[in-house]
């Protein structure tokens, strides 16, 4: 690991404190009229997802983590492990759900998302914004049902429910926004 200033801060840095990774969510340098200058920081938590608010004096030192992004193809699901397979090396590597989070619900098998990994522990997913899943499971639509803003729940081919509008059949392809987990349009 690297050590940084305060100062070279920037938002999606990530930091090693106190035996935890934290990621620079957003950070403000303050130089009050009296007294030295100080940076006011919000972190996330990467293993936890927690937010917290820290300040650091201007020019502090601190621990800057190594996050490697490695591609990696999902190949199927074992259990309550998740089995992908490394890009390069076509080496497989089993991931509990817990270390992939919301990012199961938008996984299917044969994508390609990349896992971001501090040395062999797995801290995230770098998602594409939209992905494109088919409908399992909702209502059929019937003909002339296009009120305006209506919408049904659908069961997509991950488990995931999401609210359609009502001209949306099962087997149809839809694009959901992996942040917000709304449907954005017909594929």
């Amino acid at each position: 690991m690297s050590t940084i200033t305060t100062n070279d801060l920037k938002n999606g840095m990530t930091l090693a404190l106190d035996t935890e990774l934290f990621q620079v969510v957003e950070f403000q340098h303050v130089k009050p009229g009296k007294g030295g200058a100080f940076v006011r920081t919000t972190l996330k938590n990467s293993r936890t997802g927690a937010v917290v608010e820290r300040t650091f004096r201007a020019g502090e030192k601190v621990e800057r983590a190594v996050i490697d992004k490695r591609g990696m193809q999902y190949l199927y699901r074992d259990g309550d492990s998740f089995v992908f397979m490394d890009s390069d090396t076509y080496e497989q590597m089993p991931v509990g759900a817990s270390a992939l989070g919301d990012s199961v619900n938008y996984m299917i098998e044969g994508s390609e998302p990349v896992l971001l990994m501090h040395g062999d522990e797995i801290i995230g997913v770098d998602m594409p914004a939209a992905v494109e899943l088919a409908v399992a499971e909702t209502e059929p639509g019937i003909q002339g049902d296009r009120v305006s803003g209506a919408r049904k729940p659908a069961t997509l081919e991950t488990g995931l429910v999401v609210q359609v509008p009502l001209f949306i059949n099962p087997g149809e392809m839809v694009k959901v926004d992996t942040r917000s987990g709304e449907y954005l349009s017909k594929a």
